[in-house]
C-alpha cells in the first residue's frame, strides 16, 4: 500500500502557506456543533485543547494525572528552539530546518521539518504573551543559549524549568476555556481504547482511575497527545506513569506505528546506582554549554569527583572536544551518548560502577564566576546535590546516558492525521519531525507547534469534509463492542492470580530492551531479544498477580494494562531494529559503522519511514514503507568534526 504523506507541492518555504489556504474551513457558527476529544494534556494536548476551544469547538480533554499541571512536559529543563536570530549569529528558518534534518540523520520528511522551523518563531511570541518568564539579557531582550547539533544560539529558556513554565502558560489558556465551558476536563481518567466504525475514529473508552468506572465518549475526531514510550526500558528519564497504552490501543485498531526502534539515549543523566531505582534523573543538555566532559586518560577504578579535582590537565581526556573540534561538547545526543559508552567500555569510566563520565564546571566558574553559573543552572545544581550528596560547584558532576525521548510513534501525514480518518497524533505521540535523533530543545518546539499552530488548521479540513451530523451515539454497536473488549481484558488481568508482580515483569522487559536494543544493537542480540520478549509475554498472561478489583483505585491494575502493552511494543521495536540494517541516529547497528566507529547509513536501501500494520494477536505485523524524498538537502554522512 502507498502511504500518502499529503506534503503540498511547490517550494519548501511556501508549502505551509499555500496548504493553509487550500484547506477547507468550518465557519464560526458551525464550529460549536462539533465535538473533539483530546487525550493527554501536556504541551501538545493542552495547547491543542485550548486553541480548538478558542476557535469555538467543544472539547473533551482527558488526563490520567490529578491535574494537567502534572504532565511529563514539566520535566523538560533546558529550553525551546526558535529561529529568531536574536544573537545575530547566522541563524535562520532554513538553518534550523537543516540542523533538524541533519541531526535526525536524514530520516525525517523535509516538508514537516521546514514547517516546524517556520512556526517556531511564532511559538515564542505566543508564550511571551502568556507571561512565560523566559530568561532575558541585561537590556531586557530574550536570552538564548546553545544546544547540541547547532553552531548558533537559538534556545530560549527559563533557567532549568522551561518545560514547567511553558506548560503553565498552556495550562492557563486551557483553564480559561474550561471556565468558559468550551472544554470539559476529565482528570484521573485513562483512555483504554479507540472506537473505530466505518473506518473512522468515533470516540474512546476510558476508565475512571478513582472509581474504576468504564465509560464511552463519542466525538467527531480524536487527538492523541499522550507522549512517548521510553518506559519500555523501565529505567528512563520519563515519569513512572508515562506509557504507550493510548497509542498502542490505537495501533491495534488500525493506526500504523512508525520507526519504533528510533529511541533517544540522553547523554547527561545521573548514573544508575542500584536495583532500588524506578527511574533516572535528567541533567539538562544545556549544562554542556559550560560544562566540559572528560574521563582520565588511563583506567582508574573507583575514581571519584573528589579525586578529579586534583588530577592534572595532561592526564584528562576531554574526548568530545578531541574528536569533534567544531562542535566539541555540543555534538548531538546520540553522538555524545555513544562516545560516553565507548570510553566506559574501554575501562576509563568513573565512579563506583565505572559507568559514568565527568561533567566539569571548574573552568566556567573560574571564567564567569559562581553567581553567573548559579543564575543559569542553579536549580539543576541543587537537584544534583540533593540526589547525589555532592556539590557540583566544588566537584565535577558524574553523568551517564539514559533512555529519554522516542522519535518513533504513530504514523501521521502532513495534517497530523493517522491513516485512520478522524484520529490524529500530536507531539511525541507521532513520529513526524525528528527522524532518527531529536536535537535538544526541539520536543517543546514540536509539541507547541502541533497544538497551537498546526492542528487548528488541519483538523478543520477533516471536520468540514465529514459534516457535523457524522457522529455516532455511544449506544452504537461499535461502542458496545469496544466496552466489552476493555472489560474483558481487565477481568482477564484480575483473574490470573499468578506469582509475579507487574513491576517484576516491567523490570525484566527493561533489562532485555537495554541489553539488546539499547545504545547499540546487532542481529544476533536482537533475535535473542525477540525470543525472550515472546517468552515474557506468555509468562505474563499466565503468571502475573494483579491484586484488588476494578471498582476502586487500583494502581496495580493500571500498571498491568500498561506493561502488557509495553511488552508487545518491545517486540515490535526489535522487529523494526532487525529490519533496518543500517545505523542512523539513535539506531546504532554494530554491523554498520565507519572505521572511526560512527553511525553509517545506507540511503539506497533504508531512506524510508517504517510503518507497521497490526494484523492480529499472535500474527507478524506487516511493514509498509514511506519513501523519503530529499529535494533541498544533500544526503551526506553526518560529521560534527
Amino acid at each position: 500500500m502507498t502511504l500518502d504523506s499529503k506534503i503540498p507541492e511547490g517550494p519548501l518555504s511556501e508549502k505551509w502557506t499555500k496548504h493553509k489556504f487550500n484547506l477547507k474551513l468550518v465557519n464560526p457558527a458551525n464550529k460549536r456543533k462539533y465535538e473533539v476529544i483530546v487525550v493527554g494534556t501536556g504541551l501538545a494536548g493542552a495547547s491543542a485543547a485550548a486553541s480548538l476551544a478558542e476557535l469555538g469547538y467543544n472539547v473533551k480533554a482527558f488526563c490520567f494525572q490529578d491535574s494537567p499541571r502534572r504532565a511529563h512536559s514539566i520535566a523538560a529543563q533546558g529550553g525551546i528552539n526558535a529561529a529568531k536570530n536574536y544573537q545575530n549569529d547566522g541563524d535562520s528558518v532554513h538553518r534550523l530546518f537543516y540542523d533538524t534534518i541533519k541531526g535526525g540523520d536524514y530520516r525525517a520528511r523535509e516538508g514537516n521539518v521546514y514547517r516546524l522551523a517556520q512556526v517556531s518563531v511564532s511559538i515564542i511570541d505566543q508564550c511571551v504573551a502568556q507571561g512565560v518568564p523566559f530568561a532575558r539579557e541585561y537590556g531586557g531582550l530574550l536570552a538564548n543559549r546553545s544546544f547540541g547539533g547547532a553552531q548558533v544560539s537559538r534556545t530560549f529558556y527559563a533557567r532549568g524549568q522551561t518545560g514547567q513554565q511553558l506548560l503553565l502558560g498552556a495550562y492557563s489558556a486551557l483553564n480559561r476555556q474550561i471556565a468558559n465551558g468550551k472544554v470539559k476536563m476529565y482528570n484521573r481518567t485513562e483512555m483504554l481504547d479507540v472506537v473505530v466504525s466505518d473506518g473512522k475514529a468515533r470516540g474512546i473508552i476510558t476508565r475512571d482511575l478513582i472509581t474504576g468506572k468504564i465509560e464511552a465518549h463519542s466525538a467527531h475526531a480524536v487527538l492523541l497527545c499522550t507522549g512517548g514510550y521510553g518506559n519500555v526500558y523501565y529505567l528512563s528519564t520519563n515519569a513512572m506513569g508515562s506509557n504507550v497504552t493510548a497509542a498502542w490501543r490505537a495501533h491495534k485498531k488500525g493506526a500504523f506505528f512508525s520507526n519504533p526502534c528510533f529511541t533517544q539515549i540522553h547523554p547527561t543523566c545521573i548514573p544508575v546506582t542500584g536495583d532500588h531505582q524506578s527511574k533516572l534523573t535528567l541533567m539538562s543538555e544545556s549544562l554542556r554549554n559550560d560544562g566540559r566532559i572528560w574521563v582520565p586518560k588511563t583506567a582508574r577504578p573507583g575514581f571519584k569527583g573528589t579525586d578529579a579535582v586534583n588530577l592534572p590537565e595532561n592526564e584528562r581526556d576531554y574526548f568530545l572536544e578531541r574528536k569533534y573540534p567544531s562542535f566539541g561538547n555540543l555534538v548531538p545526543r546520540d553522538v555524545a551518548s555513544r562516545n560516553a559508552k565507548q570510553v566506559c567500555d574501554e575501562g576509563r569510566g568513573v565512579g563506583a560502577t565505572g559507568l559514568a563520565v565527568f561533567l566539569d564546571f571548574t573552568d566556567a566558574i573560574k571564567r564567569d564566576g559562581k553567581k553567573t553559573i548559579e543564575a543559569k543552572y542553579g536549580n539543576l545544581f541543587d537537584m544534583y546535590k540533593q540526589i547525589t550528596g555532592e556539590n557540583p560547584y566544588e566537584v565535577p558532576m558524574m553523568i551517564f546516558p539514559a533512555v529519554h525521548y522516542t522519535m518513533g510513534g504513530l504514523w501521521v501525514d502532513y495534517n497530523l492525521s493517522t491513516n485512520v480518518p478522524g484520529l490524529y497524533a500530536l507531539g511525541e505521540a507521532n513520529f513526524s519531525d525528528h527522524g532518527a535523533n531529536r536535537l535538544g530543545a526541539s520536543a517543546l518546539m514540536q509539541g507547541l507547534a502541533d497544538g497551537y499552530f498546526v492542528i487548528p488548521y488541519t483538523l478543520g479540513d477533516y471536520l468540514a469534509t465529514i459534516g457535523w451530523a457524522d457522529k455516532l451515539s455511544t449506544d452504537h454497536p461499535s461502542f458496545k463492542q469496544a466496552l466489552e473488549s476493555v472489560n474483558g481484558t481487565i477481568n482477564k488481568l484480575l483473574s490470573i492470580k499468578g506469582n509475579k508482580t507487574v513491576d517484576e515483569y516491567h523490570r525484566e522487559l527493561g533489562l532485555i530492551m537495554w541489553e539488546y536494543c539499547g545504545m547499540s544493537r546487532n542481529e544476533p542480540g536482537l533475535k535473542i531479544a525477540k525470543k525472550k520478549i515472546q517468552e515474557l509475554k506468555v509468562n505474563f498472561w499466565s503468571n502475573v498477580n494483579v491484586l484488588g478489583s476494578n471498582n476502586e483505585l487500583n494502581q496495580e491494575l493500571e500498571k498491568a494494562g500498561r506493561v502488557s502493552d509495553l511488552i508487545e511494543l518491545g517486540e515490535l521495536m526489535v522487529d523494526d531494529a532487525l529490519s533496518r540494517g543500517e545505523s542512523c541516529g539513535g539506531h546504532f547497528r554494530e554491523e554498520s559503522q565507519t572505521p572511526e566507529g560512527e553511525a553509517m547509513r545506507n540511503d539506497n536501501e533504508f531512506a524510508y519511514v517504517s510503518a507497521w500494520e497490526f494484523k492480529g494477536d499472535g500474527q507478524a505485523e506487516e511493514l509498509h514503507k514511506e519513501l523519503l524524498i530529499f529535494e533541498n538537502v544533500k544526503l551526506t554522512q553526518r560529521s560534527y568534526k
